[in-house]
């Protein structure tokens, strides 16, 4: 298929407070609409077309037999200590699924307890959630989807004779899972229509799901329920939480028939989560601390709390991980993750990863009595390495480093720079490259970025990256604001009516790359998903001139028309991020930087765009509505405009290991073509 697709135009108006919009592509949201499947399907062949070029298939072929080859196929995660068991995960050379194995000896745990490449036979996509241990260790609770639609079914394994029973359909992945103390009772969480989960119910083992029991329920769209069991084994929390707002009920694991306590009603912009500290609980909170403290409450007393540790203006504290002894927390400071350990006599240390840009991360603990903590490690040019942290003697053992066959790790160096924003604020932005890579200006520039719902993302390691940055291509992250790498203000300038700070942040990060030498300006990239796709989009909207190409994977681009209709999936909880579109002032100010309503004719960059049919968090018609109107202002005739609809799948994409290979192979090539025009 030659010529692109076009998508027929049918008149529809919305009706907002900023006047009457004309949206001829509004149909495509109807995915029952005759015409619907078979314009993603003209688009799917267009993009097959695309990378059917024999040079480019040929380069396809190569990255992924890259990726491939640097991946030890056939791998074993570090075992884990649980309930007097070694829980490990296996993959198989040539299986796309994990394999959960155990066994009471740390040595070979090779017992399977749930081989998910069996389980996925016979459907396109395949993904499990929570597998969680019965506290005695003899059944498994298990959870499933295979369409990406987001909706599970949940259910409890015999461990010793491998049968399912107990199944639950319709269950929330978001909403968690929780055993009670006897092994007897499941606490799980059900999703609305708009996929928000709002109910946790009781399931007595042995019973029908029609006899469950609801045990709390959320009436507030803003918020949702998430249901966990304590690190201690002692109490079940039952967390409401909308992203500005949060409460919390408590009740004790071997009380699974007892009412959930109230721990302390929510209020406006005040969050905290509970914990069991064994004689106490750990409140993590943001009460009269933007970024956060720790504070204690006794048992009988669950709203009484007094300072643990206190605010540090800057230092963004994101969790607090309770052990018999100690307690780990992870937290954010000068645009870096780091993990603080803190004993029970108060005295407590930040652990030494080094200055290199980084994540480090509080690893799987399932223990409770124990002084070392497991902690994973990752750069830009370090895979992932995970450490056993002997807090009482402060030994730190390297258990494993992701093996990178062929690899030479030595090849590549990582830095950070700082750019300067429109408004003088300064933007931190890590990149890496190939050592050889020279910082003159002559090099492409692929930038990555989010920016949005406080999420830190901190620098990651991948093997798939490597394929460009052996081909001479320099790969920056960029922390705009909208992100939560340097504290809850940061997060602030970059949302509701401060969204645009988002964009422009990533296009100074992109001027700076290019000012200081890192940078070709003539070939630039600029990548990112979900909401970094709406930032994609963002971007190459107010400066189309600046960026070579683009990937925006499943973005979020059409804000005002999602965020006006509350039947969707997400859009009442977020409100609290974006704001409200159906009222002024953000009628005005979202229509100003929403990508779909700012498509004009211009000189686009190569764009290339995922969407997944069963997508429930960027509707699919997003993506899709977005290339239309981007083909009627004349994109994809100068340059490569490709839209791929993943029809088996959602929000991530395909869900095999192979599957996913691929499809980066395809967004390398991309990249690597439309920068070397």
């Amino acid at each position: 298929m030659t010529n692109p697709p076009v998508a027929p135009t049918r008149p529809h108006e919305w009706k907002r407070p900023t006047g009457t919009v004309d949206d001829p592509w509004a149909w495509l949201a109807d995915r029952d609409d005759p015409e619907t499947i078979p314009y993603l399907e003209a688009e799917n062949a267009y993009a097959d077309h695309y990378f059917a070029e024999p040079e480019r298939a040929e380069l396809v072929e190569s990255v992924f037999q890259e990726i491939k080859s640097r991946v030890q196929e056939t791998d074993l995660s570090v075992p884990v200590l649980h309930g007097g068991w070694w829980y490990v995960t296996r993959t198989i050379e040539g299986e796309s699924y994990p394999v959960f194995c155990r066994s009471r000896h740390a040595e070979d745990p090779d017992t399977v307890i749930l081989d998910c490449n069996a389980e996925a036979a016979g459907h396109e996509y395949f993904d499990v959630h929570d597998a969680e241990p019965s506290p005695d260790h003899t059944l498994l609770a298990w959870s499933s989807d295979v369409d990406g639609g987001e909706r599970y079914t949940l259910r409890v394994r015999d461990l010793a004779s491998g049968e399912d029973h107990d199944e639950i359909t319709g269950t929330s992945s978001w909403g968690g899972v929780a055993w009670s103390a006897g092994n007897d009772w499941l606490f799980y969480a059900r999703p609305d229509d708009q996929m928000r989960p709002y109910q946790i119910w009781r399931h007595r083992l042995g019973t029908a799901p029609g006899d469950d029991v609801l045990v709390h329920s959320e009436d507030d769209e803003r918020f949702y329920l998430h249901v966990s069991a304590t690190r201690s084994a002692q109490w079940i929390v039952i967390s409401s939480s909308s992203l500005t707002s949060s409460e919390t009920h408590v009740f004790r694991a071997d009380e699974p028939e007892s009412a959930p306590r109230l721990v302390r009603p929510r209020t406006t912009d005040v969050e905290y989560r509970v914990d069991d500290w064994g004689d106490r609980f750990v409140v993590l909170t943001n009460l009269e601390a933007p970024d956060f403290r720790l504070m204690i409450a006794e048992h009988d007393d669950p709203a009484t709390w007094s300072d643990l540790v206190a605010h540090e203006p800057g230092r963004r504290l994101t969790s607090a991980e309770p052990f018999a002894d100690h307690l780990v927390v992870h937290e954010w400071k000068a645009a870096q993750p780091q993990v603080r350990a803190l004993r029970r006599d108060g005295s407590s240390e930040v652990l030494d990863f080094g200055a290199e840009p980084h994540d480090v991360a509080i690893g799987d603990n399932p223990e409770w009595t124990t002084s070392t903590v497991r902690l994973s490690y990752q750069s830009l040019t370090t895979p992932q390495s995970v450490f056993d942290h002997d807090l009482a003697t402060g030994q730190r053992v390297l258990r494993k480093q992701t093996p990178t066959p062929g690899v030479d790790l030595d090849a590549y160096v990582s830095e950070r720079t700082w750019a300067s924003a429109s408004d003088g604020v300064a933007v931190p932005v890590d990149f890496v490259r190939h050592r050889d890579t020279p910082l003159d200006g002559t090099a492409a520039c692929v930038l990555y970025a989010y920016g949005a719902y406080e999420h830190s993302l901190a620098p990651w390691f991948s093997v798939a990256r490597l394929s460009l940055l052996d081909r001479g291509v320099v790969f920056a992250l960029v922390h705009p604001r909208g992100g939560g790498e340097l504290g809850r203000a940061w997060y602030l300038d970059g949302k509701l009516l401060n969204k645009r700070n988002t964009f422009t942040d990533t296009i100074a990060a992109s001027d700076h790359l290019v000012a200081a030498g890192f940078a070709d300006g003539a070939r630039l990239a600029l990548r990112g998903g979900s909401a970094g796709g709406l930032l994609v989009g963002a971007c190459i909207t107010m400066r189309p001139e600046r960026f070579t190409a683009a990937v925006a994977e499943v973005p979020f681009v059409d804000v005002v028309t999602t965020m006006s209709d509350p039947s969707l999936p997400l859009t009442v909880p977020e409100w609290e991020e974006w704001g409200d579109p159906r009222a002024e002032p953000f009628a005005s100010y979202m229509a100003s930087y929403s990508p779909y309503d700012n498509t004009i004719p211009a000189d686009y960059p190569a764009v290339f765009v995922t969407a997944g049919l069963n997508d429930p968090r960027v509707a699919y018609h997003e993506p899709a509505k977005w290339v239309a109107r981007l083909r009627s202002v004349g994109a994809g005739v100068q340059r490569p405009l490709v839209l791929r609809t993943e029809l088996g799948a959602g929000h991530g994409g395909r869900s095999g290991r192979y599957d996913a290979w691929r499809d980066e192979a395809r967004v390398i090539t991309f990249l690597v073509t439309e920068l070397a025009r």
